[in-house]
């Protein structure tokens, strides 16, 4: 999940991966008597001075604390990267904590005033970035975008970032959190099974029902999904709405307008996503699998389509057969739709952080900025097997797998054609609500108008706070 890419965040993933309600109580209270602290403007390490070459003030020796969400991207490229600001910092010693559970690790440092001084929050276990922020636990990230570029101190960070990664990380107006990797989101086959079978990909949603039904002949379930993990699911149903209603009415969802949801366009792309469940389509027991058990039968070809973000192919590295031909593409058109089938959710995910109380929060700064550099950006694809932010941040010389390489031939074919929702950061209880709604609707415990009816409730309690 990465951000999440939603690794999400996306992921989470970033974006953000969660069933899981994260931000307690716990962490809320013991936050709250720390707040008014001015600890999100960084102070240089004492001793330190500050330059062009050392915009935040690093003390060389000073150790750098890393904490890694260890998913999709793995943690090989923290490792390296680590190196790499070694390297540069004689006598440094960066230290990285590879976990998928970054509540159950940070939680307790935070409340105790000991952060990490740099966290990839990421995975169904995160910490909410809304929380961390209304608590003042984030650095304001905006002294990073105006740092200098390392490869080219003419221009400054935020020159060199695609567009919508500034905008991905604002909180109340201020960047508190740089989404590293560029995730795209949609559907994922096999090259060889479909190739196998005489199988074309579906560009309408009409397409897709009448090619799984065929698929059902053939003995092999036409779709699945990470069934304990709604985030997958919903991330499909959000993309059929904004597909199918446009920009403006993803912008009105991120707003939290409660008409939106008596919009022809929702009640279309329920009524679609349902058709699978209604017509027998899922992969049974499918709503009880974890990301990774259902995404394994799906690299066993018990299923023709998954929903997930391009953290995919690494994730199921060692599950997928040599032969699979991993292969992305874009929700299928519904009828109406007001953007086409080339578009795509795609930006920036993977959110990382520097804890404003972090012991060297210059350090968790300056790791940052060097990720922002080719030669960290390269790093990171090689190890990845993804794309960032970084404006052409990924040489020639990095080969990519076949999953990735269709992602970038479909942000290609895409263009303008991207969009992706804000409101997974800045109300990540109405997302964890929708997601919840989700979940109901695959087991059929809700209708498709029930649905629309508790959407709507949940983004007008969201929108009284």
């Amino acid at each position: 999940m990465g951000s999440e890419m939603n690794r999400r965040n996306l992921v989470k993933r970033s974006a953000a991966l969660g069933l899981v309600a994260i931000p307690s109580a716990g962490l809320l209270s013991a936050c709250a008597s720390s707040g008014g602290d001015d600890s999100s403007t960084t102070k240089p390490t004492k001793g330190a001075t500050t330059d062009k070459n050392n915009p935040f003030g690093v003390t060389d020796k000073a150790g750098l604390d890393i904490v890694i969400f260890d998913g999709g991207y793995g943690h090989d490229y923290a490792t390296a990267l680590g190196k790499l600001y070694e390297g540069k910092h004689a006598g440094s010693k960066a230290s990285v904590l590879p976990t998928q559970d970054i509540t159950g690790k940070l939680q307790p440092r935070f409340n105790g005033g000991t952060p990490p001084d740099v966290v990839d929050d990421s995975g169904a276990k995160n910490i909410k970035l809304d929380v961390l922020q209304k608590s003042g636990q984030l650095t304001d990230l905006t002294q990073l975008l105006d740092a200098p570029y390392i490869d080219d101190p003419t221009k400054k960070i935020r020159d060199v970032l695609q567009p919508g990664t500034v905008e991905q990380g604002l909180l109340d107006g201020k960047m508190y959190s740089l989404s590293y990797i560029y995730t795209v989101f949609g559907l994922w086959y096999s090259g060889k099974l479909f190739k196998d079978k005489g199988w074309t990909e579906p560009k309408t949603w009409k397409d897709f029902m009448s090619l799984s039904a065929e698929i059902k002949k053939e003995g092999i379930a036409p779709f699945c999904h990470q069934g304990k993990y709604p985030y997958y699911i919903n991330v499909a149903i959000m993309d059929l709405i904004a597909k199918n209603g446009g920009a403006d009415l993803q912008k009105r969802i991120d707003a939290l307008d409660d008409t939106v949801w008596d919009e022809p366009a929702v009640k279309n792309s329920i009524d679609a996503i349902y058709e699978i469940v209604d017509k027998g389509y899922l992969l049974p027991g499918t709503n009880g699998l974890t990301h990774i058990e259902s995404q394994t039968a799906w690299n066993q070809y018990k299923a023709a389509f998954i929903p997930c973000g391009s953290w995919l192919e690494n994730e199921q590295m060692k599950a997928t057969p040599s032969d699979f031909d991993m292969k992305f593409m874009p929700m299928p058109s519904l009828d109406g739709d007001k953007l086409p089938f080339e578009a795509i959710r795609a930006g920036a995910g993977e959110p990382f952080i520097v804890p404003a109380k972090a012991k060297n929060q210059a350090g968790g700064l300056e790791f940052l900025r060097m990720m922002l550099t080719k030669e960290g950006s390269g790093k990171f694809a090689a190890a990845a097997n993804s794309l960032t932010v970084l404006k052409d941040g990924v040489g020639s010389d990095v080969q990519l797998r076949p999953g990735t390489a269709s992602t970038v031939t479909a942000l290609t074919a895409a263009g303008n054609n991207t969009f992706n929702y804000n409101y997974p950061n800045t109300n990540s209880q109405f997302d964890t609500d929708l997601q919840n709604l989700s979940a109901e609707l695959m087991a059929k415990r809700l209708t498709p108008a029930q649905w629309i009816a508790k959407a709507k409730q949940a983004a007008q309690k969201a929108k009284k706070g």
